[in-house]
């Protein structure tokens, strides 16, 4: 009976979990469309429009030239190739360029701005990630376990009997600082003065990429008309692995939280099942858990 209160209550909670989950997608598809249809509806005019006064401008061409030569320059931006420039423009596979899409790949962010064309980079490209990608998670689980084993260790030094409560908190406060300063503040500022962005796009860029989202609308290294160091993208893909294992014990630690806000984890109950069932996922819930946020 008490096993079955628990089963009971567990099945309600991942009932509303998932309901919660829903109205979460539905909440962002409604704002993502108040937000950004608009703005689409005006560009596509804008387009089109600019479209027209080229005709004008070039009565030599007609309409069906024109969106040849428009579905040319979609098939070129497709395989990688920037539209922009000429055929002087720095490889997007010379050595720098690859290492940082070995990293895309590894790390499941996928930028979609470049991809394997040819037949054996495809099967390679599959291959290469049915084995890098278990390794990259293992990396950093690895990088996670040193990170959390310094949370434990601050944790125990601020728990020492006599330790004031200010001193606690300054202490667990500038570990969390200092980790938010060197994985998401100071990269946006670099990135924004190397690509000319804003420092909202910038950090914009940060986060899309270290939460693996990666849309690819912000890339570094991708501006024709910019001279990169030959190492700028392997320093970022660099910089992506290391932060990516700090970024996923935050969230980690957000989805403790999270769990705790929703009350996923049962009371106790002083009869046996059930009591074996709740120590069961405390201690399940206790060990590290450091994984690729997708």
């Amino acid at each position: 009976m008490p096993h079955l209160m628990v089963c009971n209550r567990q099945i309600s909670w991942t009932l509303t979990l998932v309901l919660g989950y829903l109205f979460y997608l539905l909440l962002g598809a409604m704002v993502f469309q108040l937000l950004e249809k608009q703005a689409e509806a005006q560009s596509r005019d804008q387009f089109q429009l600019e479209k027209l006064k080229f005709l004008e401008n070039y009565t030599c061409l007609d309409r069906q030239a024109l969106e040849q030569f428009v579905q040319v320059i979609m098939e070129a931006w497709e395989k990688g190739v920037n539209p922009e420039g000429n055929s002087t423009n720095p490889s997007n596979w010379d050595f720098s360029n690859s290492f940082f899409f070995a990293g895309t790949v590894v790390t499941t962010i996928g930028y979609g701005n470049l991809a394997p064309s040819t037949v054996a980079g495809q099967v390679f490209c599959v291959f290469y990630a049915l084995f890098g990608v278990p390794l990259n998670l293992a990396f950093l689980n690895q990088l996670g376990k040193g990170l959390n084993a310094h949370l434990i260790t601050l944790e125990r030094w601020v728990h020492k009997p006599g330790r004031a409560q200010v001193v606690q908190t300054l202490a667990i406060a500038l570990f969390l600082a200092t980790g938010t300063l060197f994985f998401l503040v100071f990269p946006p500022m670099i990135f924004s003065y190397v690509e000319g962005w804003s420092y909202g796009e910038g950090f914009y860029f940060t986060f899309i990429t270290l939460s693996t989202i990666g849309f690819g609308d912000y890339v570094v290294g991708t501006d024709p008309n910019k001279r990169y160091i030959s190492i700028y993208r392997s320093l970022a893909a660099i910089w992506i692995v290391f932060s990516l294992a700090w970024l996923a014990l935050v969230f980690n630690l957000g989805a403790v939280l999270m769990e705790k806000f929703l009350q996923l984890k049962w009371p106790k109950s002083d009869q046996g099942t059930a009591e074996e069932a709740v120590t069961k996922l405390e201690d399940e819930s206790a060990q590290p858990r450091i994984h690729i946020p997708s």
